[in-house]
């Protein structure tokens, strides 16, 4: 009884603070913590995402080589998180106004203004410098990892690194700068919202470049250029990892929005959770479709990479659509990646894990489609945008493995690669008693 009592006085008081004119308009500090509060939780999301490429690309990989591709996953986020502080942040953000690049420095946050007596909140699109550094810090990671799964079984360790440090602190913030941070891209109206182009495709880019600078892993194509599989050492761990990738994307996705201080970003967030969660499914049941239409069998790695294609392809607008337009966009990218995947294995290109149909092509195609939601968006503008980015990531991408290459070399050698680089590199294995 006394808790029943309890209940109904809190829920009469909820009822009479609803009703308060006061609490009409949200305060300036209560949207500067729900707006903080966005930026590390949805951040934290996006960083779980590194757990799921990790799963993803151990499960794609042969036995022999897991424990290195877990390695390079969890230094590939580290490096990531340093270079950005160090440089790649206020390359991207800082001073670019309209421009092509930031500031060479060093981060640091500043919400002076935020800690005096009588501090100044403003219109609520306000947040703590450094949750918004963390946000766009998993970010970066998330187009590193890209590459890790393309060049997974050949590429040796160190070089891997080196290029990731070029990528992250340098490659990936210029571009960045064009959009987000207020450079041209932003002026002439190219959109990209949470980054179907500024993340993914870029990854994208930079894993195509480094597989035709790597080549092939050795026996993956035969002497008359036929495909011969390389089956991967675990399919429930790479499905929990598109799992956890799905989970993850929400945060990706949601947080992008880049507020949550009043109902009408709320609102917006929730939409954007839909149209994410429909996206993914449209790419799954259209790779499960497409697959049984052209080769008789359901794919279950096509299956895996039409969640993934729909999550990119939606990222570029995951606010705009309806929910069916969502599907139709993920489903699209699910069919694209059906059709990709032969289309690399004619070119002779060697991607482990499906990732430049994944994160490329379907980022591509989720940057065009941004012109079925949004009216302010320019087709012609949406392709500049695509080709700008592409042709910078491509150029200064050859250019690090061309010199990587030429210097300490980039690829394991043929008995390295087949005792497995767990053994050569690392000197451990991840599963001892089965690897083959």
């Amino acid at each position: 009884m006394f808790q029943k009592k309890l209940k109904q006085i809190g829920l009469a008081a909820g009822l009479t603070l609803l009703a308060s004119p006061a609490l009409a308009e949200v305060p300036g500090e209560t949207a500067f913590v729900f707006n903080t509060l966005l930026f590390l939780i949805m951040g934290a999301f996006v960083m779980w995402m590194a757990a799921g490429f990790a799963m993803l690309e151990s499960g794609m990989v042969r036995s022999k080589n897991v424990a290195t591709i877990c390695v390079k996953n969890i230094s590939l986020f580290a490096i990531a998180g340093i270079l950005y502080y160090v440089v790649g942040y206020n390359l991207m953000y800082s001073g670019v106004d309209a421009g092509w690049i930031g500031e060479f420095s060093m981060w640091s946050p500043d919400d002076s203004s935020y800690l005096g007596e009588t501090p100044d909140f403003g219109e609520g699109d306000t947040y703590a410098a450094g949750s918004d550094w963390f946000f766009q810090m998993v970010f970066v990671a998330t187009a590193a990892s890209i590459v890790s799964g393309t060049l997974a079984e050949r590429i040796k360790l160190w070089p891997f690194l080196t290029f990731v440090a070029l990528l992250t602190a340098i490659i990936y913030p210029i571009q960045g700068a064009w959009t987000w941070g207020g450079g041209w891209l932003s002026e002439m109206g190219f959109s990209d919202f949470a980054g179907s182009t500024i993340v993914h495709s870029v990854g994208g880019w930079a894993a195509l470049t480094g597989a035709l600078f790597l080549g092939a892993r050795t026996g993956r194509y035969s002497e008359s250029g036929a495909s011969i599989p390389m089956p991967g050492s675990s399919m429930p761990l790479a499905t929990l990892g598109t799992f956890i990738l799905w989970l993850g994307w929400f945060g990706f996705n949601g947080g992008s929005q880049l507020a949550l201080g009043s109902a009408e970003n709320a609102i917006a967030i929730s939409q954007i959770f839909i149209n994410t969660n429909l996206a993914a499914a449209g790419g799954v049941v259209a790779a499960m479709i497409a697959t049984q239409v052209l080769y008789k069998k359901v794919d279950l790695t096509m299956a895996l990479n039409g969640a993934i294609g729909g999550l990119v392809s939606i990222t570029a607008e995951p606010l705009a659509p309806t929910g069916g337009l969502a599907i139709i966009i993920g489903a699209i990218g699910g069919v694209l990646i059906v059709l990709s995947v032969p289309v690399l294995d004619r070119l002779k290109i060697d991607d482990v894990v499906g990732a430049i149909p994944a994160h490329l092509v379907c980022g591509i195609w989720g940057t065009i489609a941004v012109v079925l939601s949004n009216g302010d968006a320019s087709l012609t503008t949406q392709l500049i945008g695509i080709a700008a980015v592409g042709a910078f990531v491509v150029v200064t991408s050859s250019i690090g493995w061309i010199i990587l290459k030429a210097t300490v070399g980039i690829r394991a050698g043929a008995e390295e690669e087949m005792d497995g680089l767990d053994k050569t590199e690392l000197g451990i294995e991840a599963y001892p008693e089965f690897s083959r």
